[in-house]
Protein backbone atom coordinates (compact mmCIF):
# COMPACT_ATOMS: atom_id res chain seq x y z
CA UNK A 1 0.00 0.00 0.00
CA UNK A 2 0.99 3.50 -0.89
CA UNK A 3 0.91 5.90 2.43
CA UNK A 4 3.33 8.75 4.19
CA UNK A 5 5.32 5.92 5.44
CA UNK A 6 6.26 4.44 1.74
CA UNK A 7 9.71 3.56 1.96
CA UNK A 8 10.26 2.76 5.36
CA UNK A 9 10.67 -0.99 6.52
CA UNK A 10 9.43 -2.03 9.82
CA UNK A 11 11.54 -5.34 11.32
CA UNK A 12 8.53 -6.66 13.11
CA UNK A 13 9.45 -9.39 16.04
CA UNK A 14 5.64 -8.88 17.74
CA UNK A 15 2.80 -11.61 18.34
CA UNK A 16 -0.42 -12.12 18.96
CA UNK A 17 -1.97 -8.13 19.73
CA UNK A 18 -0.20 -4.96 21.20
CA UNK A 19 2.63 -5.30 18.81
CA UNK A 20 0.81 -6.80 15.76
CA UNK A 21 -1.61 -4.01 16.20
CA UNK A 22 1.03 -1.46 16.25
CA UNK A 23 2.67 -2.25 12.57
CA UNK A 24 -0.64 -3.17 10.83
CA UNK A 25 -1.38 0.17 11.29
CA UNK A 26 2.47 1.17 10.13
CA UNK A 27 1.68 -1.00 6.78
CA UNK A 28 -1.67 1.19 6.29
CA UNK A 29 0.21 3.65 6.23
CA UNK A 30 2.78 2.79 3.54
CA UNK A 31 5.27 0.52 5.70
CA UNK A 32 6.95 -2.29 4.63
CA UNK A 33 6.09 -5.03 7.52
CA UNK A 34 8.87 -7.70 7.66
CA UNK A 35 7.11 -10.35 10.49
CA UNK A 36 9.91 -12.13 11.86
CA UNK A 37 8.23 -15.55 13.47
CA UNK A 38 9.28 -18.87 15.31
CA UNK A 39 10.34 -21.33 12.82
CA UNK A 40 7.66 -23.68 15.01
CA UNK A 41 4.89 -22.20 15.19
CA UNK A 42 4.97 -18.69 14.31
CA UNK A 43 3.16 -16.15 15.79
CA UNK A 44 0.67 -17.19 18.70
CA UNK A 45 -1.94 -15.85 17.08
CA UNK A 46 -2.25 -18.52 14.57
CA UNK A 47 -3.61 -20.84 16.58
CA UNK A 48 -6.28 -18.53 17.82
CA UNK A 49 -9.96 -18.61 16.31
CA UNK A 50 -12.30 -17.87 14.63
CA UNK A 51 -11.22 -20.51 12.23
CA UNK A 52 -11.59 -20.40 8.45
CA UNK A 53 -10.50 -23.14 5.99
CA UNK A 54 -7.93 -23.74 9.29
CA UNK A 55 -6.24 -20.37 8.94
CA UNK A 56 -7.29 -18.17 11.91
CA UNK A 57 -9.27 -15.12 11.28
CA UNK A 58 -8.04 -13.17 13.93
CA UNK A 59 -4.10 -13.46 12.94
CA UNK A 60 -5.49 -12.32 9.28
CA UNK A 61 -7.24 -9.40 10.63
CA UNK A 62 -3.84 -7.85 11.89
CA UNK A 63 -1.20 -9.29 10.16
CA UNK A 64 -3.17 -8.46 6.77
CA UNK A 65 -0.01 -7.42 4.01
CA UNK A 66 2.82 -8.45 6.24
CA UNK A 67 5.99 -10.19 4.80
CA UNK A 68 6.74 -13.51 6.99
CA UNK A 69 10.27 -14.44 7.86
CA UNK A 70 10.95 -17.57 10.47
CA UNK A 71 14.19 -17.57 12.10
CA UNK A 72 15.57 -18.78 15.39
CA UNK A 73 17.31 -15.57 17.02
CA UNK A 74 18.63 -18.45 19.41
CA UNK A 75 20.55 -19.79 16.39
CA UNK A 76 23.51 -18.39 14.76
CA UNK A 77 22.71 -18.66 11.23
CA UNK A 78 19.45 -17.09 11.51
CA UNK A 79 20.76 -14.37 14.11
CA UNK A 80 23.33 -13.69 10.84
CA UNK A 81 19.95 -13.11 9.05
CA UNK A 82 18.00 -11.02 11.28
CA UNK A 83 21.37 -8.85 11.83
CA UNK A 84 21.79 -8.14 7.74
CA UNK A 85 17.95 -7.47 7.85
CA UNK A 86 18.36 -4.60 10.72
CA UNK A 87 21.17 -2.98 8.33
CA UNK A 88 18.27 -2.48 5.91
CA UNK A 89 15.68 -1.44 8.44
CA UNK A 90 14.09 2.10 9.72
CA UNK A 91 12.24 0.78 12.81
CA UNK A 92 12.35 -2.78 14.93
CA UNK A 93 9.39 -3.30 16.82
CA UNK A 94 9.17 -6.18 19.69
CA UNK A 95 6.27 -6.68 22.72
CA UNK A 96 8.58 -9.52 24.30
CA UNK A 97 8.71 -9.43 28.27
CA UNK A 98 11.48 -6.97 29.74
CA UNK A 99 14.39 -7.67 29.53
CA UNK A 100 13.88 -10.64 26.64
CA UNK A 101 15.77 -8.62 23.85
CA UNK A 102 18.97 -7.80 26.57
CA UNK A 103 19.01 -11.93 26.75
CA UNK A 104 19.09 -12.25 23.15
CA UNK A 105 21.90 -9.63 22.80
CA UNK A 106 19.94 -6.87 21.17
CA UNK A 107 19.62 -4.75 24.05
CA UNK A 108 19.01 -1.10 22.74
CA UNK A 109 22.81 -0.07 23.78
CA UNK A 110 23.89 -3.22 21.31
CA UNK A 111 21.31 -2.17 18.34
CA UNK A 112 21.98 1.54 18.72
CA UNK A 113 25.46 1.32 18.19
CA UNK A 114 25.52 -0.85 15.71
CA UNK A 115 22.62 0.11 13.64
CA UNK A 116 22.50 4.15 13.89
CA UNK A 117 19.80 4.87 12.29
CA UNK A 118 17.49 1.86 13.44
CA UNK A 119 14.50 3.10 15.84
CA UNK A 120 13.61 0.56 18.20
CA UNK A 121 9.92 0.60 19.91
CA UNK A 122 9.29 -1.77 22.77
CA UNK A 123 5.86 -2.91 24.11
CA UNK A 124 5.27 -4.37 27.41
CA UNK A 125 3.11 -5.25 29.70
CA UNK A 126 4.53 -2.65 31.99
CA UNK A 127 7.45 -1.40 30.79
CA UNK A 128 11.06 -1.79 30.84
CA UNK A 129 11.84 0.41 34.09
CA UNK A 130 9.50 0.04 37.62
CA UNK A 131 9.06 -2.80 40.16
CA UNK A 132 6.96 -4.89 37.63
CA UNK A 133 9.33 -4.77 34.58
CA UNK A 134 10.03 -8.31 34.37
CA UNK A 135 6.73 -9.30 34.76
CA UNK A 136 4.50 -10.68 31.96
CA UNK A 137 0.95 -9.53 31.07
CA UNK A 138 -2.30 -9.89 28.90
CA UNK A 139 -5.05 -7.10 27.94
CA UNK A 140 -6.80 -8.40 31.16
CA UNK A 141 -4.52 -7.83 33.52
CA UNK A 142 -3.88 -4.15 32.43
CA UNK A 143 -7.34 -3.60 32.15
CA UNK A 144 -7.91 -4.95 35.84
CA UNK A 145 -4.76 -3.12 37.26
CA UNK A 146 -5.32 0.13 35.07
CA UNK A 147 -8.42 0.75 36.52
CA UNK A 148 -10.70 0.87 33.28
CA UNK A 149 -12.68 -2.53 34.57
CA UNK A 150 -13.00 0.03 38.28
CA UNK A 151 -15.45 1.73 36.27
CA UNK A 152 -16.97 -0.35 33.52
CA UNK A 153 -20.21 -2.24 33.66
CA UNK A 154 -23.11 -1.38 36.33
CA UNK A 155 -22.99 -0.34 39.55
CA UNK A 156 -23.39 -3.70 42.11
CA UNK A 157 -22.07 -5.92 39.72
CA UNK A 158 -18.88 -8.37 39.15
CA UNK A 159 -16.07 -5.38 37.70
CA UNK A 160 -16.54 -6.17 33.49
CA UNK A 161 -13.84 -6.19 31.15
CA UNK A 162 -14.04 -4.08 27.92
CA UNK A 163 -15.65 -5.76 25.50
CA UNK A 164 -12.24 -5.37 23.33
CA UNK A 165 -8.76 -5.84 23.89
CA UNK A 166 -8.27 -1.99 25.08
CA UNK A 167 -5.18 -2.82 26.83
CA UNK A 168 -3.29 -4.23 23.56
CA UNK A 169 -5.16 -2.09 21.12
CA UNK A 170 -4.12 1.49 23.02
CA UNK A 171 -0.75 -0.13 23.32
CA UNK A 172 -0.72 -0.93 19.89
CA UNK A 173 -2.26 2.97 18.76
CA UNK A 174 0.38 4.81 20.95
CA UNK A 175 3.34 2.65 19.87
CA UNK A 176 2.41 3.54 16.01
CA UNK A 177 1.93 7.35 17.15
CA UNK A 178 5.40 7.53 19.01
CA UNK A 179 6.86 5.52 15.81
CA UNK A 180 5.84 7.92 13.46
CA UNK A 181 7.40 10.85 16.11
CA UNK A 182 10.48 9.12 16.24
CA UNK A 183 10.55 9.23 12.25
CA UNK A 184 10.36 12.95 12.23
CA UNK A 185 12.59 13.28 14.86
CA UNK A 186 14.97 11.12 12.48
CA UNK A 187 14.35 12.99 9.32
CA UNK A 188 15.08 16.30 11.37
CA UNK A 189 17.79 15.69 13.39
CA UNK A 190 19.46 12.10 12.74
CA UNK A 191 18.64 11.15 16.28
CA UNK A 192 17.36 7.77 17.05
CA UNK A 193 15.75 6.73 20.21
CA UNK A 194 14.62 3.59 22.11
CA UNK A 195 10.42 3.83 22.93
CA UNK A 196 9.27 2.11 25.91
CA UNK A 197 5.37 1.88 25.62
CA UNK A 198 4.17 0.04 28.73
CA UNK A 199 0.62 -1.62 28.12
CA UNK A 200 -0.39 -0.15 31.77
CA UNK A 201 0.71 3.40 31.06
CA UNK A 202 -1.63 3.02 28.46
CA UNK A 203 -4.11 2.14 30.28
CA UNK A 204 -4.13 4.89 32.85
CA UNK A 205 -3.57 7.43 30.06
CA UNK A 206 -7.33 6.24 29.51
CA UNK A 207 -8.77 7.37 32.72
CA UNK A 208 -9.20 11.10 31.75
CA UNK A 209 -12.37 12.22 33.92
CA UNK A 210 -11.96 9.53 36.62
CA UNK A 211 -8.53 11.00 37.85
CA UNK A 212 -9.57 14.29 37.94
CA UNK A 213 -12.79 13.09 39.74
CA UNK A 214 -10.81 11.10 42.16
CA UNK A 215 -8.97 14.06 43.00
CA UNK A 216 -11.53 16.11 43.47
CA UNK A 217 -14.32 14.07 45.38
CA UNK A 218 -11.42 12.49 47.31
CA UNK A 219 -12.45 8.58 46.32
CA UNK A 220 -12.62 6.86 43.02
CA UNK A 221 -15.39 6.36 40.69
CA UNK A 222 -17.37 3.31 40.16
CA UNK A 223 -18.82 1.96 37.40
CA UNK A 224 -22.45 3.21 36.25
CA UNK A 225 -23.00 1.04 33.11
CA UNK A 226 -23.53 3.79 29.56
CA UNK A 227 -24.05 6.86 31.61
CA UNK A 228 -21.81 9.98 31.40
CA UNK A 229 -19.57 10.71 34.53
CA UNK A 230 -19.60 14.29 34.09
CA UNK A 231 -22.45 15.53 31.34
CA UNK A 232 -26.80 14.62 31.53
CA UNK A 233 -28.48 13.40 30.05
CA UNK A 234 -26.00 11.42 28.02
CA UNK A 235 -25.98 8.12 28.11
CA UNK A 236 -29.08 4.92 27.07
CA UNK A 237 -32.47 5.56 27.18
CA UNK A 238 -35.53 3.20 26.45
CA UNK A 239 -38.30 3.96 23.59
CA UNK A 240 -41.25 1.55 23.20
CA UNK A 241 -39.35 -0.93 21.11
CA UNK A 242 -35.35 -0.57 22.49
CA UNK A 243 -32.73 1.30 23.82
CA UNK A 244 -31.01 4.52 21.91
CA UNK A 245 -28.52 6.61 22.87
CA UNK A 246 -28.76 10.39 23.17
CA UNK A 247 -25.94 12.91 24.28
CA UNK A 248 -27.18 16.71 24.98
CA UNK A 249 -23.46 17.82 25.98
CA UNK A 250 -24.75 21.77 27.05
CA UNK A 251 -27.33 23.34 28.26
CA UNK A 252 -28.63 24.85 24.77
CA UNK A 253 -28.49 20.92 23.58
CA UNK A 254 -30.58 19.92 26.58
CA UNK A 255 -33.28 22.36 26.29
CA UNK A 256 -33.63 21.41 22.28
CA UNK A 257 -34.20 18.05 23.94
CA UNK A 258 -36.82 18.76 26.26
CA UNK A 259 -38.71 20.42 23.83
CA UNK A 260 -38.52 17.94 21.36
CA UNK A 261 -39.59 15.31 23.55
CA UNK A 262 -42.44 17.43 25.09
CA UNK A 263 -40.91 18.27 28.32
CA UNK A 264 -40.89 21.47 28.16
CA UNK A 265 -41.99 21.48 32.13
CA UNK A 266 -38.24 20.35 32.88
CA UNK A 267 -36.96 23.84 31.42
CA UNK A 268 -38.76 25.69 34.39
CA UNK A 269 -36.96 22.95 36.90
CA UNK A 270 -33.96 24.25 38.66
CA UNK A 271 -33.22 20.56 39.36
CA UNK A 272 -32.49 20.25 35.32
CA UNK A 273 -31.28 24.15 34.69
CA UNK A 274 -27.86 23.18 34.48
CA UNK A 275 -25.55 20.39 33.47
CA UNK A 276 -24.17 20.41 37.45
CA UNK A 277 -27.65 20.28 38.72
CA UNK A 278 -28.80 18.13 36.00
CA UNK A 279 -26.24 15.09 37.42
CA UNK A 280 -27.06 15.53 40.67
CA UNK A 281 -30.33 14.79 39.60
CA UNK A 282 -29.76 12.13 36.69
CA UNK A 283 -31.61 9.53 37.86
CA UNK A 284 -35.31 11.77 38.43
CA UNK A 285 -33.77 12.91 34.86
CA UNK A 286 -33.35 9.98 33.07
CA UNK A 287 -37.03 8.25 34.43
CA UNK A 288 -38.97 11.66 33.26
CA UNK A 289 -36.95 11.09 29.48
CA UNK A 290 -37.59 7.40 29.31
CA UNK A 291 -41.44 8.06 30.24
CA UNK A 292 -41.38 10.35 27.19
CA UNK A 293 -39.37 8.09 24.74
CA UNK A 294 -41.83 4.82 25.16
CA UNK A 295 -44.96 6.39 23.90
CA UNK A 296 -42.95 5.97 20.17
CA UNK A 297 -40.42 3.69 18.45
CA UNK A 298 -37.35 4.12 18.12
CA UNK A 299 -37.60 5.11 14.08
CA UNK A 300 -39.81 7.90 15.52
CA UNK A 301 -37.52 9.24 17.64
CA UNK A 302 -34.58 9.08 15.54
CA UNK A 303 -36.54 11.38 12.72
CA UNK A 304 -37.06 13.97 15.50
CA UNK A 305 -34.34 13.86 17.31
CA UNK A 306 -31.73 14.40 14.15
CA UNK A 307 -34.34 16.80 12.65
CA UNK A 308 -33.43 19.14 15.89
CA UNK A 309 -29.96 18.36 15.77
CA UNK A 310 -29.71 16.27 18.94
CA UNK A 311 -26.79 13.78 18.54
CA UNK A 312 -28.24 10.25 18.99
CA UNK A 313 -27.80 6.96 17.29
CA UNK A 314 -29.20 3.48 17.95
CA UNK A 315 -26.93 0.66 20.05
CA UNK A 316 -25.80 -1.47 16.98
CA UNK A 317 -24.25 -4.85 17.38
CA UNK A 318 -21.00 -5.76 15.31
CA UNK A 319 -23.44 -6.73 12.38
CA UNK A 320 -25.52 -3.87 12.16
CA UNK A 321 -22.17 -1.61 12.10
CA UNK A 322 -20.99 -3.77 9.26
CA UNK A 323 -24.29 -3.21 7.17
CA UNK A 324 -24.24 0.34 8.39
CA UNK A 325 -24.30 2.89 5.16
CA UNK A 326 -22.19 5.41 7.31
CA UNK A 327 -19.41 2.49 7.71
CA UNK A 328 -19.60 1.75 4.11
CA UNK A 329 -19.38 5.02 2.75
CA UNK A 330 -16.08 5.74 4.49
CA UNK A 331 -15.16 2.38 3.71
CA UNK A 332 -14.33 0.75 7.15
CA UNK A 333 -15.05 -2.86 6.42
CA UNK A 334 -12.66 -3.96 4.02
CA UNK A 335 -11.61 -7.15 2.13
CA UNK A 336 -8.45 -9.23 2.63
CA UNK A 337 -8.10 -10.79 -0.68
CA UNK A 338 -7.65 -14.75 0.68
CA UNK A 339 -7.56 -17.73 -1.22
CA UNK A 340 -11.22 -18.85 0.75
CA UNK A 341 -12.43 -15.80 -0.40
CA UNK A 342 -12.95 -12.22 0.47
CA UNK A 343 -12.81 -11.68 4.15
CA UNK A 344 -14.38 -9.15 5.81
CA UNK A 345 -11.97 -6.58 8.27
CA UNK A 346 -11.67 -3.05 9.99
CA UNK A 347 -10.50 -0.08 7.37
CA UNK A 348 -8.29 2.47 7.67
CA UNK A 349 -9.93 5.58 10.00
CA UNK A 350 -7.06 8.09 8.16
CA UNK A 351 -8.49 9.19 5.20
CA UNK A 352 -5.67 11.52 3.24
CA UNK A 353 -6.53 13.50 0.05
CA UNK A 354 -3.20 12.51 -1.20
CA UNK A 355 -3.42 8.09 -0.92
CA UNK A 356 -6.39 6.16 -1.89
CA UNK A 357 -8.24 4.38 0.64
CA UNK A 358 -8.26 0.52 -1.54
CA UNK A 359 -11.36 -1.09 -0.88
CA UNK A 360 -9.37 -4.40 0.24
CA UNK A 361 -6.11 -5.32 1.48
CA UNK A 362 -3.48 -8.11 0.61
CA UNK A 363 -3.62 -11.74 2.46
CA UNK A 364 -1.92 -12.56 5.63
CA UNK A 365 1.17 -13.87 5.10
CA UNK A 366 1.52 -18.20 5.69
CA UNK A 367 4.52 -18.88 7.91
CA UNK A 368 7.80 -18.49 6.34
CA UNK A 369 6.36 -16.99 2.66
CA UNK A 370 8.32 -14.36 2.33
CA UNK A 371 11.97 -16.03 3.14
CA UNK A 372 13.50 -16.22 -0.28
CA UNK A 373 11.89 -12.57 -1.06
CA UNK A 374 13.22 -10.57 1.93
CA UNK A 375 16.62 -13.23 2.51
CA UNK A 376 17.23 -14.21 -1.54
CA UNK A 377 18.61 -17.61 -2.05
Amino acid sequence: MKGVLSGIRVIDLTRVLAGPFCTMQLGELGAEIVKIETPKGGDDARHIGPFIDGRSGYFMSINRGKKSVALDLKAAADRAHFERLLETADVLVENYRGGTMEKLGYGWDVLHARYPRLIYCAISGFGHTGPYASRPAYDMIVQAMGGVMSVTGYAGEAPARVGVSIGDLAAGLYGASAIQGALFHRERTGETQKLDISMLDCQVTLLENAIAQTHVRGQPPGPIGARHPAIAPFGMFRARDGYLAIAAGNDGLFATLAKTLGLDALLADARFATNPARMEHVDALTEAMNAALAAADRVHWFAKLEAAGIPCGPINDVADVMADPQIAARNMIVHIDDEAGPFPTPGNPIKSSIFPDAPTRPAAPALDEHRREILGD
